[in-house]
């Protein structure tokens, strides 16, 4: 079982930036990749962006352009986030996966952070 504990939420003003952080224990072994999701009250969770074990990325495409997903080792990855809109504000989850094909599946989560954007 995998362990996740995000950091760096907070309320910030259009356009502003912040950067999620999120470490996590246990084994990795059977993780072969990390994520982030984020849900918008009265909204489903969605997949903000992933990366693999070996760096590859893939993003949705309401942050595509504004986001960067980053990792520096097995158990920390990050979540650069610049040009903040309002439609951003979100619970945002970090999660372990499994990236197979053109598909992930979270399978740990965090326990989430709030992002605000607003004036």
């Amino acid at each position: 079982q995998v362990q996740l504990v995000e950091s760096g939420g907070g309320l910030v003003q259009p356009g502003g930036s912040l950067r999620l952080s999120c470490a996590a224990s246990g084994s990795m072994f059977s993780r072969n990749a990390m994520g982030w999701y984020r849900q918008a009250p009265g909204k489903e969770r969605e997949l903000v962006a992933v990366i693999s074990r070996g760096g590859s990325t893939k993003y949705s495409d309401s942050v595509k352009g504004r986001f960067t997903i980053s990792r520096d080792n097995a158990k920390m990855v990050y979540l650069q986030m610049t040009s903040l809109k309002p439609e951003d504000t979100a619970v945002y989850y970090c999660n372990a996966g499994v990236l197979f094909g053109e598909g992930y599946d979270p399978v740990d989560w965090g326990q989430g952070t709030q992002v605000t954007v607003s004036s």
